[in-house]
């Protein structure tokens, strides 16, 4: 298996083996280091061997037995401890527990009492790697992937370190991507992490499946909006992603196949509704946003024959079902906002006075610096280029360092008329982008205007 396909494997599976790792034992922390471990032996061997008919199985299977290994490994420490002791008279203890009895007692206490006396006996190595041969369950043909998510927004965190905590340890961002998420500086989002990890660390039974309460929606309903959060910002980092490609199918794949799990499960809900009606009609224009050579197209100058258009009216379907009771949530004013774009067939014919409406609604109900950018960019459509230039004005303390500012503004001074200051802007935001496609075509923006 060429070893960019077997990245992507590993990266599609480690949320889901987690998932069933912290079901199984609901030790969060262990499950991580245990799923290192086993994507590391899968990263090491599957190239020279067969890779095994259930990945996903043999994934679980290894890390389960590591974090078996763990667990036997601390027990041998305490019981020579205790040995040690024994053999000083003065450490005695009338209640000295068996050896066995820690052991199970270890297990139990980790959530792997069904293993604490396993037929055969625990080896450290994973049963069947060398053969190819994988030992999976109707349990680990289970994907506890979306499970995972709302375990993960924790009640005792704030939603801001909630999403943060569910997106490094289950929606495969890192934390330079989770920081540029939430216009946060590196060290601050991993800070932040670290103490969500402590606090739930406090907590009695962090990773206890949430009940509802006398019948009704209970703590489920109470991460939810967390978890639309984190499925948004995950299909946001692959459709905007830095580095070398514009664009990376695995999150934002990964994120609509979630947020269809999510609406099987809560179809009557506006919000979920809206949510894969916004994901779906922003992802139906990904073939148009680069070119052959993966250079950046602006949504204005893109082909939009090649706009998908059964995502798109999926997407409309979706958009105006979720709005029948009103509008009413973020989610679904963006899915309204992408509605209106997608049913224009040429740029011209785009209803920008009701965009711009949806984005004053969108302000009001999630005040944001990015939907007040954005709102200028339409402010600018409908009223001119100098109405959108001071409106963005407004943000250059709270979007300070971003390159969407100074982009948006290179484009409403190109608009205006005012080269010097766009060619600067351009310039500015080109420095600033961590996205080597944004960064060639904003370079050649400027460039262009250069030579006009």
């Amino acid at each position: 298996m060429p070893d960019v396909m077997l990245e992507d494997l590993l990266r599609e599976l480690a949320p889901q083996v987690l998932g069933a790792l912290v079901r199984r034992t609901g030790d969060f922390d262990a499950a991580e280091d245990a799923l290192q471990e086993a994507l590391l032996a899968a990263a090491t061997q599957w190239p020279a061997e067969v890779v095994p008919g259930n990945p996903r199985a043999w994934l679980i299977s290894v890390a389960h037995r590591r974090m078996i290994d763990a667990i036997r490994s601390e027990v041998s420490r305490r019981n020579r401890e205790t040995a040690n002791a024994i053999r000083d008279p003065q450490g005695l203890s009338p209640t000295a527990s068996d050896p066995a009895d820690t052991v199970v007692a270890a297990l139990t206490e980790a959530g792997l009492s069904d293993l604490a006396s396993p037929p055969g006996g625990v080896h450290s190595e994973a049963v069947g790697i060398s053969s190819g041969h994988d030992d999976s369950t109707d349990e680990d043909d289970r994907d506890d992937t979306l499970t995972l998510f709302f375990l993960c927004c924790h009640p005792a965190l704030t939603p801001a370190s909630a999403i943060a905590l569910t997106l490094r340890a289950v929606g495969g961002l890192t934390t330079e991507e989770i920081a540029r998420a939430f216009l946060l500086p590196e060290r601050t989002m991993a800070q932040r992490i670290a103490r969500a990890k402590k606090r739930l660390a406090a907590e009695a039974r962090p990773f206890a499946m949430p009940v509802a309460a006398n019948g009704q929606r209970g703590e489920w309903h109470e991460r939810l909006d967390n978890v639309l959060r984190v499925l948004y910002l995950i299909y946001t980092e692959g459709h905007t992603s830095g580095g070398e490609r514009l664009h990376r199918g695995d999150l934002s794949g990964e994120a609509i196949r979630l947020a269809r799990a999510l609406f099987r499960a809560l179809p009557d809900n506006p919000e979920v509704t809206g949510l894969l009606a916004l994901l779906l009609l922003t992802d139906a224009r990904r073939a148009a946003r680069t070119g052959e050579h993966g250079e950046l197209i602006p949504l204005a100058e893109q082909d939009r024959a090649l706009w998908d258009r059964e995502m798109i009216i999926e997407g409309v379907r979706l958009a105006t079902a979720s709005v029948r009771s009103g509008l009413i949530g973020p989610y679904q004013i963006q899915a309204a906002i992408a509605a209106l774009h997608a049913q224009a067939l040429r740029p011209e014919n785009t209803d920008w006075p009701r965009i711009l409406l949806l984005y004053n609604a969108l302000e009001r109900q999630a005040p944001n610096p990015m939907v007040t950018l954005n709102r200028a960019v339409a402010l600018a459509m409908v009223h001119g280029p100098h109405a959108g230039l001071d409106l963005a004005d407004t943000l250059s303390e709270s979007l300070a360092g971003s390159h969407r500012l100074d982009a948006v503004r290179g484009h409403l001074h190109e608009m205006a008329g005012d080269t010097e200051e766009a060619v600067a802007a351009y310039t500015a935001a080109a420095r600033a982008t961590t996205s080597l496609p944004e960064r060639d075509y904003l370079t050649i923006r400027a460039a262009r205007l250069r030579r006009a």
